[in-house]
């Protein structure tokens, strides 16, 4: 332990010479810790609960984010709000920063889609039935035409040069899905894979409208129409 000795001079007279009886050496104890706060932190205000967000939570959230920013757009700041989460406990879900919350929103995406989408279509039954369901499902994802669709928000800027294959696959994979459905009307594969084409196109093309008019009418347009259109 570190100790501090100082000396006091007794009886001191500048005409007498020093004398060591005049002298006393004192220790000097070492100052005692400061104490503790007794609030947590050392701080006067209780720290703030970390949020408890399940992985899942988070990825919906960024859905939301990506639908209505785009990737380009969408600023660390603004993902961080939409998740309720801070920056660095975005980086702690996702070390890769915001390419990989795309790839992470990307895997949700087809997750849903292969259990809402993918499995009515490979189910059994009649097509129109199964397109029926799909369409439900649809609707209900994009809110009836009034959120965006993140693949559309993907394929601008350097999103899309960046998940072009991710993209072009998922695409690809639904056009395929409305193309099996209308195959099992008896339309040629030729034909159906056209008709898969248009369907998608003009999904995707309603969302961009029913948006940027801010009126949901197109795309519910477009999906009372897409039975006939895939399947008559």
């Amino acid at each position: 332990m570190n100790r501090t000795i100082g000396t006091i001079v007794l009886g001191y007279d500048p005409r007498q010479p020093w004398h060591r009886s005049q002298i006393r050496h004192f220790i000097v104890p070492p100052a005692p810790p400061p104490a503790a706060s007794t609030k947590p932190n050392g701080t006067d205000r209780p720290p703030m609960p970390a949020p408890q967000f399940t992985r899942e939570t988070v990825v919906d959230r960024l859905l939301g984010a990506f639908r209505r920013y785009g990737y380009d757009a969408a600023s660390l700041g603004q993902l961080s709000s939409a998740t309720g989460l801070g920056r660095s406990s975005l980086y702690h879900y996702f070390p890769g920063g915001k390419e990989d919350m795309a790839r992470a929103v990307f895997d949700h995406v087809d997750d849903w889609a292969r259990d809402a989408i993918f499995a009515p279509i490979h189910a059994s039954g009649p097509p129109e039935q199964r397109l029926r369901q799909v369409i439900g499902v649809l609707d209900e994802f994009y809110d009836g035409g009034a959120k965006a669709c993140f693949y559309g928000n993907l394929v601008v800027g350097d999103a899309g040069v960046l998940f072009k294959d991710r993209l072009s696959a998922s695409l690809r994979k639904l056009i395929e899905g409305f193309a099996r459905l209308a195959k099992e009307k008896g339309v040629s594969e030729r034909e159906a894979q056209q008709r898969g084409e248009d369907a998608v196109v003009r999904i995707q093309g309603a969302l961009i409208v029913a948006r940027g008019l801010g009126d949901p009418a197109p795309f519910r347009r477009v999906l009372k129409r897409l039975p006939n259109d895939l399947l008559g």
